[in-house]
């Protein structure tokens, strides 16, 4: 797994600490990094996964009002946690990160084939899929470098494709 899903993962797990237990931002990075990291990341992953998170959390009403527009008869209180904090995290990235928005997706609904179920990756990939659209069309992302994405876009064959093209 690449150093950034795994920032990406953790960000998601102090959303989920936020969420349920309600603990102020600098509180809960802290904790989180003393606690219940894992203590083979890089700096510069963990880097990342705090500012996934401290910005999602700084921002959760825009982020909130995005996702709101696009769940159509689904209150973000009533969604399951760990699937609200999914999107509200790619979102996040969607509009404050220079990640390509596929990528953000794709790492989004990786991330939940491993937290959630099949139905909420469905889910989930519905309502970014429309917010994606919705940013392209006033929010076009110019050129954007997808050089430190590692193992986001580019996954090795399966092995029946391997041997086939062998």
């Amino acid at each position: 797994m690449g150093s950034r899903r795994k920032a990406r993962e953790s960000a998601l797990q102090m959303l989920f600490a936020a969420d349920v237990a309600g603990a102020g931002v600098d509180d809960l990075v802290r904790y989180y990094w003393s606690e219940l990291n894992d203590a083979e990341m890089e700096p510069a992953s963990q880097e990342f996964a705090t500012r996934l998170a401290t910005g999602t959390l700084s921002r959760l009403e825009e982020i909130d009002e995005r996702i709101r527009s696009r769940a159509e008869h689904w209150r973000i209180s009533r969604m399951a946690i760990v699937d609200r904090n999914i999107l509200r995290l790619a979102v996040y990235e969607f509009v404050h990160e220079p990640t390509p928005r596929t990528v953000a997706i794709n790492e989004a609904l990786e991330i939940a084939r491993r937290f959630s179920t099949f139905e909420a990756t469905q889910f989930i990939n519905g309502i970014l899929d429309a917010i994606k659209r919705d940013l392209d069309e006033t929010q076009p992302q110019e050129h954007v470098d997808t050089a430190d994405e590692d193992e986001a876009e580019v996954q090795p064959p399966a092995e029946d494709e391997r041997s086939a093209s062998a």
